[in-house]
């Protein structure tokens, strides 16, 4: 499963994500806006206006959401 999230250097929420993802073993891909600023219309465009952004195969959300990152944790393994 391919992980994407969309992150801002002094954005607490998006170090919590991006923490939490690391405890639980997942490997994503990090766009920073700070450093990639033409990505910031292509998520306004989807909706999105909170950071981080992280974008799944199969969801994406907005905000630190602990819920969601153990739903990919627990989809995963019941797909193994």
């Amino acid at each position: 499963m391919r992980i994407t999230i969309y992150t801002r250097d002094d954005c607490v929420q998006c170090h919590a994500t991006k923490r939490a993802m690391e405890s639980r073993g997942f490997t994503f891909d990090l766009v920073n806006l700070d450093r990639n600023p033409e990505a910031i219309d292509d998520l306004r465009a989807q909706g999105f206006r909170q950071l981080p952004v992280v974008i799944t195969d199969s969801e994406s959300w907005s905000g630190f959401r602990p819920d969601m990152i153990n739903r990919l944790r627990n989809n995963l393994a019941a797909s193994a």
